[in-house]
């Protein structure tokens, strides 16, 4: 029997009304994919065997991606161009297969491995400045907490007319989702929670990039 495992990973952009959907529904989209593409993916023991693949670290609703990543664990080797065109043609509009490759069994998960995430917010029209928060309360179901924008923000926010550039990181401790600052910032430099007099408006938020560390 061949126990050898041939790991995958595969860089995908997401946009669009596929945006919208749960980290849990892009998941068993992703998993559906890989099933009509035909690839011979590994499979779990126990009573309940599932596909042997992991996911990057999760898009808030409504953001989308334009550097993505799954990683799927093969039984057979596929060469690259096959894996990829057969990714493609199984994928439905919204989501774009970018690139493939096979990495070490030994590599960390993405969620781990690229804790550093950059993200391009488009807004309704352009601004100026923005003050970023020193704080920013963060509301849960079971309990409330406040975030260090600090801790997480790394160097400042880029504006170029109605678009903002920023870069947060994942701590182990928890991470800020870039909607919730975004909308801390527009309150801070406009004074509205509601977004209702501000001046602008967030359209939409598009992390362009995962990385494994700062880069100075």
């Amino acid at each position: 029997m061949n126990d050898r495992r041939f790991r995958l990973r595969v860089t995908y952009s997401i946009e669009g009304r596929l945006s919208m959907l749960s980290h849990l529904e892009l998941a068993r989209t992703l998993e559906r994919i890989v099933r009509r593409a035909g690839l011979p993916f590994a499979v779990s023991n126990g009573f309940s065997p599932h596909m042997k693949i992991s996911f990057g670290s999760a898009l808030p609703v409504g953001v989308g991606g334009r550097h993505e990543i799954f990683d799927l664990q093969l039984v057979d080797y596929i060469s690259l161009d096959k894996v990829k065109a057969a990714l493609v043609a199984a994928t439905a509009p919204g989501i774009e297969i970018l690139d493939c490759k096979y990495i070490e069994n030994s590599e960390a998960a993405a969620s781990v491995a690229l804790p550093v995430s950059v993200y391009e917010a488009v807004l309704s029209g352009p601004i100026d400045s923005l003050d970023v928060p020193d704080e920013i309360e963060v509301k849960r179901k079971k309990k409330d907490r406040i975030v260090n924008v600090s801790d997480h923000l790394v160097g400042g926010v880029d504006i170029d007319a109605d678009t903002v550039t920023f870069t947060l990181v994942a701590l182990d401790t928890g991470s800020l989702r870039p909607d919730v600052f975004m909308k801390a910032c527009l309150f801070q430099t406009f004074g509205d929670d509601e977004g209702s007099k501000a001046p602008v408006h967030v359209l939409r938020i598009t992390r362009i990039d995962q990385r494994s560390a700062v880069r100075c």
